[in-house]
């Protein structure tokens, strides 16, 4: 005997479940838990496509197979007759008051049906800038990306753990440090690392640079003690090195802000949390024979990953000189996450460039017993931003384009629209809705593309009321919004939902593809889906909205069910743009 299965509202899982039954009456209880392959059909709602691959299986014709699943089928108050067409297709048409049921019990439910999992702890790694740097469009859709998975995780149940992995360690920092004393902790200098990170460096850089080609004694010099001392624990270097580190958290916030996005300060996991456990990887890789010693090196060999030649690819543990790389830091890393914060799934939302590093630490982990089974590990491929040339995003010069740069000039693009299109609207609503419309824009277009692929950053693209883009969605919801005020204005009452006009009955199915949606994004991590339902979710709206006068005529209950349907749309389209990161503003 099977257990039962776990059915949801959603309309392919009840069809599944019915569909299993019948597979289960027709042709044995071993077939009970085949996947009958439903999916949507142009022509019906849905269409279960299992007979074509159980005809081989089972000795029979498609079209036979079929016919015997709908004589055992009982569909009865959900669908309409089920309807065999082709070489085996089965038809499912959703019964129009079970369809009209489930959107009016949708719009009593605050969760827009989507469940409630059964809670997993997810650290996420994202973000990850580093320490006196400036953030560049290279950070954005790390950011972005993760920070929208953070948020549909948590909505679906489970325990986020956001691990922003900056780096505040290293040798750059006895330079740095070097120059903070130099122009003082309080100086206009100092405060680069609040406004402008990279001038900051770069004037230490120079210095440094400048002393190495005199030979290296003053400036280069002290640099290289300090660093010694930064390794050591020297006290007042470690203070200074905390300045540093504080000041650039100081300008991370100020990108986190603008962007809207939920790191704080509490979720810094920097590279120098981890120095102490470095030692010990080492130790007990090299006691497990895990990791051998090659050129004077510390490296772990793993199993089918070669370079030049066919030879083996060291996965290098500790230098020749002593000092520790990435791939140490990674393994301690991802030892706190599953031992200390006890992760059952653990995301890594980095650039696709990394792939290879990661998955040899993740195999080294594994070895080491570090991994265990049960624990899975993602590396959320980012694929690169391209400029209009279709090379990576860069300035005229050749350096990365300034992540706030690009922000605020999506937000002034944005404020030049509102103030064309709605000089009705007092200047700091403009300014309120311009943020939201611009910041949007860029979050959207970086998250609408599946996250391992490139895309081409256009502004003008981005910030347009037409095509697939942020400002559309924010549009539909913001009309929406108008609607319901005007009805509210008229006294009009929403209620039961009930099946008229074939656009009507469109949007209503649209409506219960949300909950279905947002666990895709969850099990998949591509936010992009749910972008691709919510445009489409908003031109199927635009089909109603154009067709099923909402507010006119003389039938009070048909109003009242198309004010309902403009309601529940719009809690969708402010749910779906919430948990993509993404500002619903009131009016545009």
């Amino acid at each position: 005997m099977t257990a039962p299965r776990a059915v949801t509202g959603f309309p392919s899982d009840v069809l599944t479940d019915r569909l299993q039954r019948a597979l289960g009456a027709a042709f044995g209880p071993e077939y009970a838990e085949v996947d009958p392959v439903i999916r949507p059909s142009q022509f019906a709602d849905y269409q279960a496509n299992v007979a074509l691959a159980l005809a081989k299986r089972l000795g029979s014709n498609p079209r036979a197979v079929a016919d015997a699943i709908v004589a055992h089928l009982d569909v009865a108050g959900v669908a309409q007759a089920p309807v065999v067409s082709g070489p085996g297709f089965v038809n499912l048409t959703l019964a129009d008051q079970w369809l009209a049921d489930r959107v009016t019990a949708l719009a009593a439910d605050p969760r827009l049906a989507v469940p409630e999992q059964e809670p997993l702890v997810v650290p996420i790694d994202y973000s990850a800038p580093n320490v006196a740097k400036e953030m560049h469009v290279g950070h954005l859709r790390t950011t972005v990306v993760g920070d929208a998975l953070a948020r549909t995780l948590e909505h679906l149940g489970h325990r986020v753990v956001r691990q922003n992995h900056i780096g505040d360690w290293g040798t750059p920092f006895g330079m740095l440090i070097e120059h903070l004393l130099e122009v003082g902790e309080h100086s206009p200098e100092a405060e680069l690392l609040v406004s402008d990170p990279n001038a900051f460096y770069q004037a230490a850089r120079a210095k440094f640079d400048a002393d190495e080609a005199a030979g290296g004694q003053d400036f280069a010099a002290r640099a290289r003690r300090r660093v010694v001392s930064l390794q050591a624990g020297d006290p007042e270097t470690l203070r200074l090195w905390h300045e540093l580190i504080e000041l650039s958290t100081t300008y991370f916030n100020s990108i986190y802000s603008l962007l809207d996005v939920t790191l704080t300060d509490d979720d810094l996991a920097g590279e120098s949390n981890y120095n102490d456990d470095l030692p010990g990887i080492c130790d007990e890789l090299e006691r497990k024979g895990i990791a051998t010693m090659s050129d004077g090196a510390l490296c772990v060999f793993l199993d089918g990953f070669t370079g030049r030649e066919g030879k083996p690819q060291p996965l290098i543990i500790r230098k020749s000189d002593g000092g520790y790389g990435y791939a140490t830091t990674d393994l301690a890393t991802i030892r706190h996450r599953v031992t200390d914060l006890h992760a059952d799934r653990v995301l890594y939302v980095i650039g696709a460039p990394q792939d290879l590093h990661l998955r040899m630490v993740f195999a080294a982990a594994r070895e080491a017993g570090w991994l265990p089974a049960d624990v899975e590990v993602v590396h959320v491929q980012i694929g690169n931003v391209l400029g209009p040339d279709g090379k990576i995003l860069k300035t005229r010069s050749g350096a990365p384009i300034r992540l706030r740069a690009l922000l605020d000039e999506a937000v002034a693009r944005a404020a030049a629209g509102l103030a064309e299109s709605r000089p009705d609207l007092d200047e700091e609503e403009r300014a309120v809705i311009a943020r939201q419309v611009g910041i949007g824009a860029v979050k959207y277009a970086d998250l609408s593309v599946a996250h391992d692929s490139e895309y081409t950053f256009d502004l003008d693209r981005m910030v347009s009321l037409m095509g697939n883009t942020g400002p559309y969605l924010q549009y539909a919801a913001a009309r929406i919004r108008s609607i319901l005020r005007r009805a509210d204005e008229a006294g009009a009452v929403a209620g039961e939902v009930r099946v008229g006009e074939e656009a009507e009955r469109a949007l209503m199915l649209a409506l219960l593809g949300f909950a279905p949606v947002v666990v895709q994004v969850g099990e998949a991590l591509e936010p992009h889906r749910l972008c691709t339902y919510l445009f489409e979710l908003a031109q199927t709206f635009t089909t109603f909205y154009d067709n099923c006068p909402v507010l006119k005529g003389d039938d009070l209950d048909v109003r009242a069910s198309r004010l309902t349907l403009c309601r529940v749309t719009l809690a969708v389209l402010d749910q779906g743009l919430g948990l993509l990161g993404m500002g619903s503003p009131e009016r545009m």
